[in-house]
């Protein structure tokens, strides 16, 4: 970083506003995506290039510098993570990959499952302190950790190619998550309580964990599971025919069965879904594709054996996914626009500086008549999708203004916006929209002088997509202009040239 930079928090600010990081025609970061989970955790490096393309850096090269072991995830107690045990892990692979803490420049943190837990959560931050700003941190519930897999295991992408659609099915240790793409998007996605290690035993094959849902289908099959049992060979094939039986069944969609009720963590898939391309991911797509896994001590490789056997006597093709147990992200890109004062509406001025606000891109319809309902469904949408609608965190729209900005078009797009995003401003939250166009100022006057939003951020110019986090700065007094910071999730599989 150079003198005319100062950094902050893990914001970019220009002590010299007539230096900006778009002179620079290349940027090389380095990067960790880091995946820990109620079962398992990982975490990889990688060397980002971007390249400037007018005011938006694009990546074009990324080498991965090193690929941690998975590791089990440790428990001190039932629930609670062993975040020592953790984080002796973690040191020992940044140890193997001769990167410290301060070599980093971006790079993303994803939750899930228990990690997600306050206490949890709290207790992992606390392992990366020295990266503190520089990171997106992710808690993923089902719907965006089903998002997260379907795009890091390539399956969104692989949708994009050709006329194909394609069901991503992710096995983790407690949950399957299943997501149907079709031409480079999401279209469905489902969640179920099926996982390899709802049951777990130690090498002797006495049982050392149960979920609930473990419990469920001991019932349903008869057999006694519970912490100290022995699960002989057998009792574990019937358990895992049973998940497998239920698994299809919520791949194959339409309405739940008696068996299904209570197992779903989302809405069930639509009926009458066929893909043409079903991939798996997640911990059991290791057993699946390959001869010679590694053994958890669980009912994975068994998961694994009877999915296939069904899949292949399924009608769409499987195939293997760019990424299995790893499917996550591999780290984040990041790149700066400096946004023209003209462009920006910002009330009150104390409202800024803003840090790692989510971004959602809702697919509004810009018709000639806008209406406030459906641009507020879109948004509710967008919400869930991502896990965002319980209005914890502010949250930034974004859009691609189309057409006239007439006053009915005005009031119709920020009427349905405010409408949509009111769990999140019900919370006391600014309302945050960036435009892709030259819209952002009459937006913002809008929604104070005609809605009586009392407290928004409105800019515009540039460019953002859902995955990226950004950071606002405050106004600079001399140019009137914000420094905006965004960084965008990179996937295992991520079309070089595509994105920041």
């Amino acid at each position: 970083m150079s003198d005319d930079e100062e950094e902050q928090g893990g914001r970019i600010f220009f002590s010299n506003i007539g230096r900006s990081m778009e002179l620079e025609d290349e940027i090389v970061l380095v990067s960790v995506g880091i995946d820990i989970g109620s079962s398992t955790s990982h975490l990889a490096f990688s060397r980002i290039v971007l390249e400037r393309l007018d005011t938006r850096y694009m990546v074009v090269e990324r080498t991965l510098l090193h690929q941690s072991d998975v590791l089990l995830t440790p428990y001190s107690g039932e629930d609670e993570i062993d975040a020592d045990a953790l984080g002796a892990f973690f040191a020992d692979q940044y140890k193997a990959a001769d990167i410290t803490p301060a070599d980093i420049d971006t790079g993303a943190l994803i939750l899930t499952g228990v990690a997600v837990r306050r206490s949890n959560a709290r207790a992992i931050g606390t392992l990366f302190s020295e990266e503190t700003g520089k990171f997106v941190v992710v808690s993923a519930g089902d719907g965006l950790e089903t998002t997260l897999a379907a795009f890091g295991s390539g399956a969104v992408a692989l949708s994009g190619r050709g006329q194909q659609s394609v069901l991503n099915v992710d096995i983790g240790g407690g949950t399957s998550k299943l997501a149907y793409c079709a031409q480079g998007t999401i279209r469905h996605i489902a969640a179920i309580d099926i996982g390899a290690r709802i049951v777990a035993f130690d090498e002797n094959r006495r049982i050392t964990r149960v979920e609930e849902a473990g419990r469920y289908f001991g019932r349903k099959t008869g057999i006694k599971v519970a912490i100290g049992e022995t699960l002989s060979d057998a009792d574990a094939r019937i358990l895992a025919s049973a998940m497998v039986d239920r698994l299809f069944e919520a791949m194959q969609g339409g309405a739940m069965s008696e068996e299904m009720i209570g197992l779903h963590r989302l809405p069930h898939l639509p009926a009458g879904l066929l893909p043409d391309v079903v991939t798996v991911s997640g911990g059991v797509s290791e057993f699946l594709y390959s001869d010679t896994p590694e053994s958890f001590s669980d009912l994975g490789p068994l998961l694994a054996q009877l999915l296939r056997e069904r899949l292949e006597r399924w009608s769409p093709r499987l195939e293997k996914p760019e990424q299995g147990i790893r499917a996550t992200v591999v780290g984040a890109s990041q790149y700066t626009v400096q946004v023209s004062g003209s462009t920006i509406f910002v009330h009150p001025l104390e409202l800024l500086p803003v840090r790692n606000i989510p971004v959602i891109k809702p697919a509004i319809d810009f018709a000639e008549r806008i209406e406030p309902a459906d641009v507020a469904a879109r948004i509710t949408e967008s919400l869930s999708r991502l896990d965002l609608g319980n209005g914890e965190s502010p949250v930034a729209v974004c859009y691609d203004w189309e057409g006239s900005a007439s006053y009915r078009r005005l009031d119709g797009f920020c009427r349905g916006v405010i409408e949509g995003l009111a769990p999140v401003l019900s919370q006391g939250h600014p309302l945050i929209l960036v435009g892709n166009g030259d819209v952002g100022g009459l937006v913002g006057m809008h929604c104070k002088l005609e809605a009586g939003i009392s407290a928004l951020v409105s800019i515009d110019g540039i460019k953002l997509d859902e995955f990226d986090f950004i950071d606002i700065g405050a106004m600079l007094e001399t140019s009137g202009a914000v420094p905006v910071v965004i960084k965008s999730l990179v996937f295992p599989d991520k079309k070089l040239g595509s994105g920041g």
